[in-house]
Formats: structure tokens, sequence, C-alpha cells
């Protein structure tokens, strides 16, 4: 059996999807011809986005709201979707928070809401979603984590250490999940021009693109291609891999 490169048998949930990366993923998989959940934590965000996407691509789309830091609330959310389509076949675990600053100048507050958003966000979705997808005996979970969390900067030890958190708990959530045939794989995602890179400007930035070797920054669309291949059957036989999305950038 060859695998297919369309999504149009897939239903996903792609977290923190209402702009950068995550709004590239869920056009993508709509694109695709997917099934595809927005998600946001700002009641409203994505309805517009949603009905778009369904005019305008072969897939369909509906937002679905909750803070991913909610246990309860992702809970609720999967749950809904399971019984309104009756499956849960891709999550992506994109929705994140960044502050910068060195390790002596950085709050409690931005601390935990890095810890609790980035890693505490990936867990409980991926809990409520290796659930359903047990039932299955089907799956693939892709979380975003960061070129950050692999190699480490001076100036983010905290978000540094939130994503690099993502990396081990892939690592042993898809030896967990390999036998009911789920894989769980992470895109590390370099320099992608988003909201979260925009106030990298000036010399900051020119110090940036002077580490990227490919000599320009990434695009969410960059990320997007990425996460179709993981949630494709093109990678069936794929789990427990860090794919770095960052034009070779050396830091």
């Amino acid at each position: 059996m060859s695998a297919s490169n369309s999504l149009s048998d897939k239903v996903a949930v792609v977290t923190g999807a209402s702009r950068g990366i995550g709004a590239a993923i869920a056009r993508r998989f709509a694109e695709e011809g997917a099934t595809v959940f927005l998600n946001s934590r700002t009641e409203g965000a994505l309805d517009e986005v949603a009905k778009h996407l369904t005019e305008t691509t072969p897939g369909t789309a509906y937002p679905i709201y909750f803070d991913v830091t909610d246990a309860d609330a992702v809970k609720n959310a999967f749950m809904a979707v399971k019984k309104q389509i009756g499956r849960v076949d891709v999550l992506v675990n994109n929705a994140g928070v960044m502050h910068s600053a060195v390790v002596s100048m950085t709050s409690d507050d931005h601390l935990r809401e890095m810890m609790k958003v980035n890693y505490e966000g990936t867990f409980f979705c991926s809990r409520i979603a290796s659930r359903l997808m047990t039932r299955q005996k089907s799956g693939s979970i892709i979380n975003v984590s960061s070129i950050i969390g692999c190699v480490g900067v001076e100036g983010n030890s905290a978000y540094a250490a939130s994503k690099a958190a993502i990396l081990g708990f892939s690592k042993s959530l898809a030896k967990e999940l390999a036998p009911s045939n789920i894989r769980v794989n992470v895109i590390a995602p370099g320099f992608i021009e988003t909201d979260l890179t925009q106030d990298i400007t000036g010399d900051r930035r020119e110090k940036v693109m002077g580490q990227i070797l490919m000599g320009r920054p990434g695009l969410p669309e960059d990320v997007a291609n990425a996460a179709f291949f993981l949630a494709s059957d093109l990678a069936s036989y794929i789990t427990g891999q860090t794919i770095g999305v960052d034009g070779c950038m050396v830091t």
C-alpha cells in the first residue's frame, strides 16, 4: 500500500492557530483536505478564519476555544471533537510564549508562564489525544519545540528549558505509543518571521542572520511543510525524531 500525500481522511487539532506558525499549519492541512480544529484561547478569534478556510480549501475548519494550560478545558475540548467527528488523527502542539531575558532578570511569572504554556500545554493535549488515538491504533502527534531548546542561546535560558522539556517528553512518548501505531515527532524551528521574532531588529537581527548559513529567515510555511509531512502517511515509519527547520542555524 503506497503512502498518500493527502490529509483528506485526517482529523487534526492545531493549538495556537490564530497566527504565525499555527495559522500556516492549519491552512496547509486544510489545503490538503483535512478536517482541522483551530485552537485559540480567545473566544471568537478564529470564527472568520475557519469559515474562510472551509470556503476556500478542500478541507473543513472549525474553531475550538480552550486554554492549553487548563487540563479540564483541554479534556473537554478533545472529547467535543471526538463526539462531533468521531476521531482525532493528528495533534499539533504549537501554542507557545517567549520571554527573552538573562537568568538574573527572568521573573518568576515569565518562567512559570513559559513552562505552563510551552511544556504543560503540550503535555495536557498529548495526554488526552494519546488516549483517543490508542483506541484507534493510529495517530500522529507533532510537538513544536525550538532550535533554542536543542542548542541553547544566551538570553533565553528559561525559554530554552521550556522547549527542551518538549524534546525529552516527545522521545519518551514516542516509545510509549509506538506499539499502538502512534507517531510522536518534534519540529524545531529556527528564526521564523512571526510575531515572536518581530522585535528582533538592528544589530541583534544582523547577528542572528549571520548564524543562518542559508542566509534568510524562515517563513511559517516552511514549518507548515514539515508538519504536513509528519502528519501524512509519507512519514508512517518515522517517530521519535526532531526535525530542525532552521536553515542550518549555527549557534
